[in-house]
């Protein structure tokens, strides 16, 4: 019981030591990365506790992509993911709105198509 308790306080501090180096500056929140380090070395299970909890920065997550869906693939998506915030999130009364303009859309190419063939001499061939 000791051992599988000495081997999880390790884990985290070693965890919490190397996420702590691995981040960059701008992703570590309240203090400087060193007084971290220091706090994680002196005070290991609290610090390291502390680290997750208050000194990183969790930041959006992206959004989950499925396997045979197109925008995986798309340029500036990376390998896995789609960035959120450059995706327009919309309700479902404008989505209605967008297909009502989309139909009519639709419905006035219709129409001009028609006028187009009524109004075109027909070759008697």
């Amino acid at each position: 019981m000791y051992l599988v308790l000495s081997a999880f306080y390790f884990l985290l501090v070693a965890a919490a030591l190397i996420d702590i180096i691995t981040r960059a500056d701008s992703q570590v929140q309240h203090l400087p990365k060193l007084i971290w380090i220091l706090l994680v070395v002196v005070l290991p299970v609290i610090g390291s506790i502390a680290w997750f909890v208050a000194g990183r920065d969790y930041g959006p997550r992206p959004e989950y992509v499925p396997l045979g869906d197109a925008r995986r693939h798309s340029p500036g998506s990376g390998a896995t993911a789609v960035d959120v915030r450059h995706h327009r999130v919309s309700t479902t009364e404008q989505q209605l709105a967008d297909l009502d303009r989309e139909i009519e859309f639709y419905e006035k190419q219709a129409k001009l198509q028609k006028l187009q063939a009524e109004l075109d001499p027909k070759d008697p061939a």
